[in-house]
């Protein structure tokens, strides 16, 4: 299921968008966003592993012996 999502932008940032899929480079507005969204969702999932791994180098992080122990 998809919805319909409208955002409001200044017009620099509007041609940039259009420019980008005037040119090729995504097929349309909303792959556009999508690649935005999902680069993002990447972006902050690394950074979260990345703060982990500083925990666990720092001695702060917590071993696991089992999922039952997510609980």
């Amino acid at each position: 299921m998809r919805q319909v999502i409208n955002i409001s932008l200044p017009d620099t940032m509007a041609k940039t968008v259009k420019k980008a899929v005037k040119t090729g480079e995504y097929s349309s507005t909303s792959e556009f966003f999508r690649h935005l969204l999902r680069d993002w969702q990447e972006n902050k999932l690394l950074n979260e592993l990345n703060e982990s791994r500083l925990e666990i180098t720092n001695g702060k992080g917590v071993t696991l012996k089992s999922l039952k122990d997510l609980r």
